[in-house]
């Protein structure tokens, strides 16, 4: 039976990436990305709802993000779920967390606060090499357009 374990996400980061090294010496970088969802309540108003997310990143895609994300940048990621799970020390209780394993990502839009309509790089796993950044124009964002959905649409 295949089975597929693929996310992808477009959000903004709740925090500055934590990069640490491995005794080994590979990088690691965390940090929480927020989605927001719209929707109607019953009386026809529109609320956000926003879902938190941890990413995690190894390599060099780890120090990428630690050098150039930051809090409030908008980022597209493609990569896997995995749940870990131990026992709390204190407790004795089974404790889970639920993590975005990052295989790629794409800097979305301008830097907060820069002004200009620059875009970013994409950083992906290739054959060739461990990873890369590719040199074409940013990845945009999908178009919607064909689907009757607008900008308005959008939460973000």
């Amino acid at each position: 039976m295949a089975s597929v374990n693929k996310v992808i996400l477009i959000g903004n980061l709740g925090k500055d990436p934590e990069v640490k090294y491995t005794q080994g010496g590979m990088a690691v970088a965390h940090f929480s990305l927020a989605t927001n969802e719209r929707v109607k309540d019953k009386e026809g108003n529109w609320n956000d709802r926003t879902e938190w997310h941890n990413i995690v990143l190894f390599d060099r895609k780890a120090e990428v993000a630690g050098e150039y994300l930051k809090k409030g940048r908008t980022v597209y990621i493609e990569g896997s779920i995995r749940t870990n799970s131990w026992d709390d020390k204190e407790t004795g209780q089974k404790k889970y967390r639920t993590e975005i394993i990052v295989f790629d990502f794409t800097f979305v839009g301008s830097k907060p606060g820069s002004g200009s309509g620059e875009g970013g790089g994409s950083y992906a796993k290739s054959n060739t090499a461990p990873y890369t950044a590719t040199s074409a124009a940013p990845a945009a964002a999908p178009d919607f357009a064909d689907q009757g959905i607008t900008d308005d649409d959008i939460p973000f």
